[in-house]
């Protein structure tokens, strides 16, 4: 090579091998006292009911939500029997289905080894992941099939020649989504929407029926319309397909519209003040924590708090403000597209009326700011400031370590050792 040419481009390896060994890794501290507490605690008590009659299809339960978490609870039940670990299996396989979809979503996105890798550590141990890989929510299951959606996405990009296929599984998976909790809906647009905006910005006037140029060269608008538009809406349907064999109140196919409405006039209902409740501006700032759990039981007291890490959900607000210049600025179109999901799914709850809400629905939209983070880390690395990028790291792996206990249902010392974690007197 001459003095005055260039270095070789680099190309970062695909970090495969890491991101089976970080989903496998957290599968395994997962399922360690999964079935602990052995009765249901929290949200379960309205979940398994409901997943109890879709399997024995004798009446609608829960109807409030659509059924597809429901399903998959009861696909759990089904195999491994009402019991503590047929309640909860199936959450600790969408939740390390979800973090393997966040990896490769970052891979394909971003072509960035070290921000892959960061956001598989940083997500792993933001504690909203594991907490609901461990229950029987429907949270999990929405959030999984979002990043699952996300990731195909990603990977039609940058790999236009398994397009076809890849936004198919991504049309699914939306509708499953959101089939899981409405939560998913403005995010379910997001991917045909960017789509129509860099087509028409890159195609003109023959926007429609143009199949050069991004996002996916050799795929028309008309098709991904297809993929992304009418096919999440045909998945969305036939998650109803259940219900349409119950003994009691079976659902009519030719009647899902009038059940929608009953669902939201359903939601509407829920006025009554929680302990619990909070706003979106508190989960931004992680002011509020739920206890899932706090009580003697199993034989000991044991504590299940949902809250974020302390550590991250902090610093990853600044990198949600570098991913928004780093889009603009830089035309980093990874770091806007990450910017925007976390807008979209927090802009949801700022703008819905729904008048009682709760932390975990800040779990997607803080899925999305540890992305963020995981990209401003990647940005440290690759320009020298490597040991800031590790350290943060582990600290954030320090600080899941240290609430490991209140995560995990671990046994405790005795009814007021909570108060070694109350970082905040709000988090009681």
């Amino acid at each position: 090579m001459s003095a005055g040419s260039s270095p070789p481009p680099i190309h970062p390896r695909d970090p495969l091998g890491w991101t089976v060994a970080i989903t496998l890794g957290f599968f395994a501290l997962v399922m360690v006292r999964l079935t602990i507490p052995s009765k249901p605690f929290f949200d379960e008590i309205h979940y398994l009911p409901a997943a109890r009659t879709i399997l024995e299809l004798s009446h609608l339960v829960n109807s409030e939500h659509p059924p597809m978490g429901k399903v998959l609870i009861a696909l759990g039940m089904g195999v491994f029997g009402d019991n503590p670990l047929g309640w909860r299996i199936m959450s600790a396989l969408f939740g390390t289905l979800g973090l393997w979809a966040a990896m490769r979503a970052m891979w394909f996105a971003s072509g960035a080894r070290f921000a892959t890798i960061a956001n598989g550590i940083l997500l792993a141990t933001a504690f909203p992941l594991f907490i609901h890989s461990r229950i029987a929510m429907l949270d999990i299951f929405m959030a999984s099939f979002v990043l699952v959606a996300l990731w195909m996405c990603a990977g039609a990009v940058r790999e236009s020649e398994t397009a076809r296929w890849r936004l198919a599984i991504a049309g699914a998976a939306m509708g499953f989504a959101m089939a899981c909790k409405w939560n998913a809906i403005p995010l379910a647009m997001m991917p045909g929407l960017a789509f129509l905006v860099v087509r028409v910005h890159s195609a003109g006037w023959q926007f429609l029926t143009c199949r050069r140029g991004p996002p996916v060269p050799g795929m028309t608008l008309l098709e991904a319309a297809f993929w992304l538009g009418l096919v999440p809406v045909v998945a969305y349907a036939l998650s109803y397909a259940p219900l349409a064999f119950l003994h009691q109140g079976a659902v009519d196919p030719m009647h899902l519209a009038e059940l929608q409405k009953k669902m939201y006039d359903l939601q509407q209902t829920v006025v009554k003040p929680h302990t619990y409740m909070s706003v979106w501006y508190q989960w931004v700032v992680n002011w509020r924590a739920i206890w899932y759990l706090y009580e003697v039981v199993d034989g000991a007291q044991r504590g299940v708090l949902l809250i974020g890490n302390p550590l991250t959900m902090l610093i990853g607000l600044p990198a949600l403000g570098w991913c928004l210049w780093a889009g603009i600025k830089r035309r980093r179109w990874d770091a806007l597209a990450i910017f925007v999901l976390y807008a979209v799914s927090l802009g949801f709850w700022i703008i819905a009326k729904k008048p009682v809400q709760f932390y975990y629905h800040y779990f997607l939209p803080s899925t999305f700011l540890i992305a963020a983070l995981a990209l401003l880390l990647d940005d440290f690395w690759r320009h020298g400031k490597r040991k800031t990028a590790l350290t943060t790291i582990a600290a954030s792996c320090a600080v899941f370590a240290f609430f490991y206990p209140i995560l995990s249902a671990a046994p405790l010392k005795g009814r007021d050792s909570y108060v070694t974690w109350m970082w905040l007197h709000s988090w009681r």
